[in-house]
């Protein structure tokens, strides 16, 4: 059972799904097969030769993707989920679904904030 997202995020993460780009949608989830669990990221890509490589790049078996009509994707839960989240930048979700622990909360702040200060430096 998925909740915490909206229909027009479902519908965007489709999208771009199906124009064959790598797409995250993160959301809430209940399956008493993984207790504790409490979010899943569905990877999404209709290139399926490029969402096999994406899955090897994280060492993830490729075996595992659900190949289920248009939507192609890959489920992440747990520590792969989150570790992956943050080697992908995807931030936002990491945050919004609060998936970050106590340091890397902190070493995200300071990254922010680092690239909203350089950012904002006016070259000389």
């Amino acid at each position: 059972m998925a909740f915490g997202i909206t229909r027009k995020e479902l519908e965007r993460w489709k999208r771009s799904v199906a124009n064959g780009r790598l797409s995250y949608l993160t959301h809430y989830w209940l399956d008493p097969r993984f207790p504790g669990m409490t979010t899943v990221t569905k990877v999404g890509c209709a290139d399926l030769n490029r969402l096999v490589r994406w899955c090897r790049k994280h060492g993830l078996n490729p075996d595992y993707i659900h190949r289920r009509g248009e939507f192609p994707h890959f489920d992440l839960i747990g520590e792969k989920q989150r570790s992956i989240l943050l080697d992908e930048g995807q931030y936002d979700q990491l945050r919004r679904f609060r998936l970050l622990d106590g340091e890397d909360a902190a070493n995200l702040s300071s990254f922010m904030l680092s690239q909203s200060a350089s950012a904002c430096q006016i070259p000389e």
